[in-house]
């Protein structure tokens, strides 16, 4: 899944984006990995996967990062779709 993160936002939410991604607003800064651990902990809440269900795997210290989700997959699905 790709999620185009705003970071220093006033409020924490995840939403649909466009076709391509799913659109992350945190409030941490883009500054040592931690607007990237405030993504992770956003998507875990909001799919209700444990952190470690979370993974990077792409986008670092880009924009627009690439996350891995483990778990049941049509669960995950059905919570993607209702964003």
């Amino acid at each position: 899944m790709a999620v185009r993160v705003t970071p220093r936002a006033s409020k924490e939410v995840l939403a649909a984006g466009t076709d391509e991604h799913l659109a992350a607003r945190v409030c941490a800064p883009p500054v040592d990995g931690a607007a990237n651990e405030a993504v992770i902990a956003l998507v875990a809440k909001t799919f209700q996967v444990p952190r470690s269900a979370v993974r990077l795997t792409g986008g670092e210290t880009a924009r627009i990062k690439r996350l891995l989700l483990s778990g049941d997959s049509d669960m995950l699905a059905r919570r993607a779709a209702s964003l």
